[in-house]
């Protein structure tokens, strides 16, 4: 067989991270918009009930199958590096009855007990929210095996195509059910009517991603049973331990920061109590700016770097599971590189424009800048977070980050305790103490990446380069913005022009100061002779 080269197998790994980069851009785009008209109906009160019920909804997603897609796509992409396709499909069947399993446990638990589990999150009216998410579980346990398998079979167009559909039909049946259960003074209806789209779209996506497996079921069965394939037979309850064994460390380490989100739902309201200013309404006022906006906008851009790290888990383990260390480095490098270049100017530019960008979109309802303001940093320090958690899976490090996950909860929990009782600082806290926990779980992560693959990190590349471009383009946002602004007094204006014109100099920027790659150029849907202008 002819040799590939590490730049070919990086090329390969580019493709598959620019397709769910992609697909991960557009669901959450559509995420994000759907959200506007549902914010601007429920309000910060609404969205206290709605995030309540997702944050329950979430912790059990990830307990029942968040680490499935990751620790599938690892175990099918190993075996298919080494042609044991045979072996790859028995993972996909056992760990369909893994899913299957945990799914159903954790769909009645949400369905039964939402009235309990509403009453542990501080906000009873999130009772109905919870039960309506019960059976998303279900579904969402299923879909994942599909995505970790085509996945691990170097393949990330039909996860892509569930993703987009999922989320399409999430967003028109969200609203719609959002407006009919719609009542002023009983507003915890209309946020279960939003989250009641959420099941409707991820049906839609298991059949999209369930009818194209079936649709290649034949060529799938057929490369299992070959000769080749089907050499070397694992027996299925040694693929379920190993299944099991990969799956748990992603599970717990998701977990926690998963948690994080329970600890800010509860110690938000207890220590908001216990500062003595502020009443139940207020509360869920701020609670509902803190879910509803400063979690949705920081979570926007992250999505892309979780996007790359689902790309470099099967993408690396592949290369790791074969000793090619050239390809495992460029791979490293290039997802850490590519993250960085999306995630860094996203925090500049929404902590420079927080509050134009909160007016821009929630005009109902814009309180909550001074989140965005002072907590952007976090959206680095997450998206490096996702991304050196993908790179650590992809090479079997799959405890480290769960290391690296409890430290941070560590740090954030004193912090929570006492910098939200504080008045002046109030919901404030919740976001600093969220920083100082993805700056420890970062730091942590880069210790051993280094130290397990010896590896250090294109520091140039993905942190200097990057920051001084969005430092330009930070200044571009502010003065554009308030010069607009003081002639046209119309905040839609100047705020998108702002964007826009701080998006180029972004640009502008990186290419004088060389701080873009061929790889990364590679992944922008352009033609050859726009690509040239970034000169590679």
């Amino acid at each position: 067989m002819p040799r590939i080269s590490p730049k070919a197998k990086t090329s390969s790994f580019l493709e598959q991270a620019a397709v769910l980069a992609a697909a991960s851009l557009f669901s959450r785009f559509v995420g994000f918009l759907y959200r506007l008209p549902l914010t601007n109906l429920i309000g910060d009160e609404g969205n206290a009930f709605y995030g309540a019920g997702n944050n329950v909804y979430t912790f059990a997603l990830i307990m029942s199958s968040a680490g499935l897609p990751a620790a599938i796509s690892k175990m099918v992409s190993e075996r298919a590096a080494k042609r044991q396709y045979r072996n790859a499909h028995e993972i996909f069947r056992v760990a369909m009855i893994v899913a299957l399993t945990g799914g159903a446990a954790f769909a009645l638990l949400l369905a039964f007990g939402a009235g309990f589990l509403a009453k542990l999150t501080g906000y009873p009216e999130s009772v109905y929210a919870i039960r309506t998410l019960s059976p998303t579980i279900f579904i969402v346990a299923v879909m994942a095996v599909f995505r970790g398998y085509f996945q691990g079979m170097q393949t990330t167009i039909p996860t892509a195509l569930s993703q987009g559909v999922e989320q399409i039909v999430n967003a028109v049946f969200s609203i719609v059910l959002a407006y009919i259960f719609f009542d002023a003074a009983r507003i915890e209806l209309s946020a279960a009517g939003g989250t009641a789209g959420t099941g409707i779209g991820a049906l839609a996506g298991l059949a999209v991603i369930a009818g194209i497996y079936f649709v290649l079921a034949k060529d799938i069965r057929g490369r299992a049973f070959s000769t080749e394939g089907s050499r070397f037979v694992e027996p299925r309850g040694q693929i379920a331990k190993e299944v099991l064994k990969t799956a748990f460390p992603i599970i717990i380490g998701t977990a926690i920061f998963s948690i994080a989100n329970f600890i800010d739902m509860s110690m938000t309201q207890s220590r908001l109590e216990a500062s003595g200013a502020f009443n139940y309404e207020e509360i869920k006022n701020l609670y509902g700016q803190l879910s509803g906006k400063y979690v949705l906008l920081t979570t926007l851009p992250v999505s892309l770097s979780m996007a790359l790290a689902t790309a470099a888990i099967p993408s690396i383990a592949g290369s790791h599971v074969t000793f090619d260390a050239a390809a495992v480095k460029n791979k490293i490098n290039t997802a850490l590189r590519l993250s960085m270049i999306i995630s860094i100017p996203a925090a500049v530019g929404l902590g420079v424009l927080s509050d134009p960008i909160l007016k821009l979109l929630f005009p109902n309802h814009s309180d909550g800048g001074i989140l965005l303001k002072y907590g952007v940093a976090a959206i680095i320090f997450l998206a490096l977070v996702q991304i050196i958690t993908g790179i650590l899976h992809g090479i079997g490090k799959v405890n480290i980050p769960v290391v690296g996950a409890f430290i941070g909860l560590m740090i954030k929990i004193p912090l929570n305790h006492f910098l939200i009782a504080n008045p002046s600082i109030n919901i404030l806290g919740a976001v600093i103490s969220t920083c100082a926990c993805y700056i420890a779980a970062a730091a942590v992560g880069l210790y051993f990446l280094r130290k397990h693959t010896g590896i250090i990190p294109d520091i140039a590349g993905a942190f200097v380069k990057p920051l001084i471009a969005a430092a330009a383009m930070g200044l571009s946002c502010y003065a554009v913005y308030h010069l607009l602004y003081a002639v046209s007094g119309s905040n839609a204006l100047s705020a998108a022009a702002s964007i826009i014109s701080g998006f180029a100099v972004y640009v502008a920027f990186m290419i004088l100061i060389k701080g873009f790659r061929k790889p990364d150029i590679d992944m922008l849907p352009l033609n050859k002779k726009f690509k040239r202008v970034f000169g590679l």
